[in-house]
């Protein structure tokens, strides 16, 4: 299983010396105090993101099985 880190260097290409320098960034601006909740939000928020697209995919799996052969409907015989 991926950690969120992970996961965001993932998705825009970021490596562990740019995402030492965000958090550096991140604990000037905002404080020790704040960063525990700001990191809870932003794990909150890519849980929920995993798990509409997993329930998308689940939905969208059905149609795909259901699919119609174009040359099925115009009457071959």
């Amino acid at each position: 299983m991926e950690t969120s880190l992970a996961i965001l260097a993932g998705i825009f290409g970021l490596g562990t010396t740019e995402l030492v320098v965000i958090l550096i960034i991140l604990l000037v601006l905002f404080g020790g105090a704040k960063l525990p909740g700001l990191a809870k939000g932003l794990g909150q928020s890519i849980k929920e993101f995993k798990k509409a697209t997993d329930e998308d995919e689940a939905t969208a799996k059905p149609d795909a099985e259901n699919k119609v052969d174009p040359k099925d409907t115009h009457g071959n015989s």
